[in-house]
């Protein structure tokens, strides 16, 4: 699922860290995920009390923000415990993440949105590849079904948001994260339905959303009824030209997620290319943990996304399994970058603060002056699973 294929990493030559250096990154990684245990465990504390409900961030008053189960993270805080569940095999975090993950399960009736790969695979989904449990494959596969409703074959794209602000079928890069669900259900089921519309979605969307330098548009709306191009624009970059920060990492992604489950090569050049593209943009701070926006007002005194940082370093991590040993070597020491930066104080928060989330310093959407440097869920989500990976790595050197 989001592991490493363990027989691409054996197939791979990367490059040679020293002991001392392994050592340290060891030590990083396993002290990242034994505070993630704990502060998820407080949490999980907490959110035993709040029932139908699941974290999402905090407020200006560092108060718990919480959400229901149709919110569009709602998933990753299972998913979470399920990851350090697989790290620690404590009982106690997989009674917790049973728990959080039963409150999500009507969403599998949900054709209202296009997150069920959020909501439900990153939940129910690592459930079901941890434990096997058949009452979660269930689930998944009613799902599934309800997700592709929204795929429009005239345009050839699941639809993201209903119709508004004068979109009549948009189409955001975020959606590139759901096809993975897809694909699960196309490797359970054998019907071809769910492999041909992953298909369709990522290559009209490698058509229409991408700038010729890699960059995307955030939101690109099409025409109901002829599946042309209406717009192309963003709802939360900076401006409709400029490269959303988080948007790039999902279409870094999705797009390395793609190649993984198709084999096809224009999506392995796609994701290189994507790649390329953040790792040597002028407005990539040293530390390789981006500005909200990489064409934001103001750098460097905005406000940098460590979402945007955990999605890519995760991403990274698997891309450097199928990429050329240069590009490999590179993409690793990025993700090692961000995993150590994202580890230190100047991210990684407190024992026991931030609502007992992970990371600081994410941002939600800054043009609405929505979750602006903050927690976020998904900001903790990948970089567990980002610690995960790069931990599943070392173990195979």
């Amino acid at each position: 699922m989001r592991n490493l294929i363990l027989a691409v990493l054996c197939s791979v030559t990367f490059f040679c860290l020293s002991c001392k250096r392994q050592d340290s990154m060891d030590r990083i990684i396993r002290e990242s995920l034994e505070f993630s245990l704990e502060q998820y465990s407080a949490m999980a504390g907490v959110m035993a009390d709040k029932p139908d409900l699941l974290p999402r961030t905090i407020d200006k008053d560092g108060n718990l923000v919480t959400a229901g189960s149709g919110w569009w993270t709602s998933g990753f805080f299972p998913g979470s415990l399920w990851y350090l569940y697989e790290y620690s095999n404590d009982p106690k975090i997989r009674e917790y993440a049973k728990m959080v993950t039963s409150r999500i399960e009507k969403e599998k009736f949900n054709r209202g949105t296009h997150d069920l790969g959020f909501m439900l695979y990153c939940s129910y989904g690592n459930g079901y590849r941890i434990t096997g449990d058949e009452n979660y494959r269930d689930v998944l596969l009613t799902g599934a079904k309800s997700l592709i409703t929204r795929f429009r074959p005239n345009i050839g794209c699941i639809q993201s948001w209903n119709s508004r602000q004068g979109w009549q079928f948009p189409v955001i890069i975020d959606n590139m994260m759901n096809l993975e669900f897809l694909m699960w259900a196309f490797s359970q089921t054998g019907d071809s339905t769910y492999y041909n519309i992953c298909v369709s979605h990522s290559d009209v969307t490698m058509k229409n959303h991408f700038r010729p330098d890699y960059s995307t548009w955030h939101v690109v709306s099409y025409d109901t009824i002829t599946g042309a191009v209406e717009v192309k624009q963003t709802h939360q970059g900076a401006s409709d030209e400029s490269a959303w920060a988080r948007g790039q990492s999902w279409g870094l992604y999705g797009y390395t997620v793609m190649y993984r489950e198709t084999g096809l090569t224009r999506y392995l050049d796609q994701a290189v290319h994507i790649a390329d593209f953040l790792i040597n943009h002028p407005n990539m701070p040293d530390d390789m943990i981006p500005y909200w926006d990489y064409n934001a007002p103001g750098i460097p005194d905005t406000n940098r996304d460590a979402s945007a940082a955990a999605i890519m370093a995760s991403a990274l991590i698997e891309l450097a399994g199928y990429a050329d040993s240069e590009k490999s070597q590179r993409y690793l020491e990025v993700a090692e970058k961000q995993i150590r930066m994202l580890s230190s104080p100047a991210y990684r928060a407190e024992r026991g603060s931030n609502g007992n989330f992970i990371l600081m310093h994410s941002v939600g959407s800054l043009p609405a002056k929505s979750e602006v440097d903050v927690p976020l869920t998904y900001a903790d989500y990948y970089f567990i699973e980002a610690l995960m990976r790069y931990r599943q790595y070392l173990e195979m050197r």
